[in-house]
């Protein structure tokens, strides 16, 4: 059984620190000047933390950004604006925690006839402890995995996302995602009560099944004449605002403790730029921690466990409806 680094608060926040001074794999270099302009680029969660800095800096470098948000609208988008020089901002609702709420984001995509040039699914959340959505799903199950195996998908298949034209997939994951060391395959998508003590580790097990979609996605989306970039990455601990649902006694701490020794969002967003703007790779899919390449956790790219997730998620998304 492997070592669990991210099995609860206090380990992951250690391991998190140390691995930000700790120098392993290959370093990859950011360009000092970095031209995104004539890319159409979406970010999902991006009105706070390292979504809304990731926005700022895409916007920088010129492209016409979409913000999908489930909050700060118009305020987030005006504050991109101001801070980044560029108008060409948009901003959508989306509730990701809510399959309805993403089929109408969707249909208004297709109605003012979007089409992406880069994705990136930042969105996710850290409760405090389990709570179900409007369709019964557990909320960071949903929100952390299934909404963007849906979102991606749909993207795909109306067409925002054109895989004849090679755009590109960025997948926030996380170092966490190596922590498990089994899929849950009888239990798959079964809402079950979970506590403050459960809910790092569950977080990790999301982030295995995001990752492992990612390869799927990968194989699956490549397999044809279809060229589709997939981008995997872990930003490290980055000093925002994802575990505000702490426990009141413990947030002065984690504030203390994220402020010395946590990279701000800006920061924190080299990863995401560098993939935004990458050129020379011509793998279908690659990971990145921080600016360093790893290869991702065995388990993530082992096709079978990509096929059963697939087949699972899909089972699930039908037998809710959609």
């Amino acid at each position: 059984m492997s070592e669990k680094k991210y099995s609860n608060p206090v380990s992951a926040t250690i391991n998190g620190i140390i691995a930000l001074y700790k120098s392993k794999g290959e370093k990859v270099t950011l360009p000092e000047n970095i031209d995104l302009s004539g890319k159409r680029i979406m970010i999902t969660g991006s009105s706070a933390g390292l979504g809304l800095a990731t926005a700022i800096r895409v916007a920088e470098a010129g492209a016409e950004l979409i913000m999908a948000v489930r909050s700060g609208i118009p305020d987030k988008g005006e504050l991109v604006k101001s801070r980044s020089g560029n108008p060409n901002v948009r901003m959508y609702h989306v509730d990701l925690s809510d399959f309805d709420s993403i089929d109408i984001f969707l249909d208004e995509l297709e109605g003012d006839g979007v089409k992406l040039d880069v994705f990136i699914a930042n969105a996710a959340m850290v409760p405090l402890e389990s709570r179900q959505t409007k369709q019964g799903m557990e909320e960071m199950f949903m929100v952390n995995y299934l909404s963007t195996f849906y979102l991606i998908n749909q993207l795909v298949s109306r067409e925002i996302i054109d895989v004849t034209q090679s755009p590109r997939i960025i997948i926030i994951s996380s170092e966490s995602h190596r922590d498990p060391d089994r899929f849950d395959w009888d239990r798959f998508g079964e809402y079950h009560p979970y506590g403050v003590k459960e809910v790092i580790a569950k977080y990790g097990y999301y982030k295995l099944l995001l990752t492992t979609f990612a390869n799927e996605f990968a194989r699956c989306i490549n397999s044809g004449d279809a060229r589709t970039t997939v981008r995997v990455l872990c930003p490290g601990p980055v000093n925002s605002s994802i575990a505000r649902e702490a426990p009141g006694w413990i947030q002065p701490l984690l504030k203390g403790v994220f402020s010395l020794f946590f990279r701000s969002p800006m920061k924190a967003a080299d990863p995401v730029i560098y993939f935004c703007q990458e050129e020379e790779n011509d793998e279908p899919i690659d990971y990145l921690y921080l600016l360093q390449k790893k290869p991702m956790a065995p388990l993530t790219q082992d096709p079978q466990n990509g096929k059963i997730l697939w087949e699972r998620s899909e089972a699930l998304i039908k037998k809710l409806g959609y």
